[in-house]
């Protein structure tokens, strides 16, 4: 079967961001007072094949242990999608 997972890595809180900063910063500057703090992170999708879908969740929760997410200091979550028509 094959499957899309969608993962989603922030920085944890207690980390700084300073892209998310610079981000809030420049929307204030634009008349966007009503925004507070902003984070930024990554968004990745990953098409891939399995026999089932808790397999392919064990697969995809290493793959951002491994490599995806830094876990001492980025957090992540992932959702997982059938794509079987």
């Amino acid at each position: 079967m094959s499957y899309l997972a969608r993962v989603r890595v922030t920085p944890k809180p207690a980390i700084l961001d300073p892209a998310g900063k610079a981000v809030a910063s420049s929307l204030h500057s634009m008349g966007y007072d009503q925004v507070g703090d902003v984070r930024l992170g990554k968004y990745i999708e990953i098409k891939l094949d399995g026999d089932d879908q808790a397999q392919v969740e064990a697969e995809v929760d290493a793959m951002c242990r491994r490599l995806l997410a830094n876990d001492v200091i980025e957090d992540f979550d992932f959702e997982i999608e059938d794509c079987a028509a």
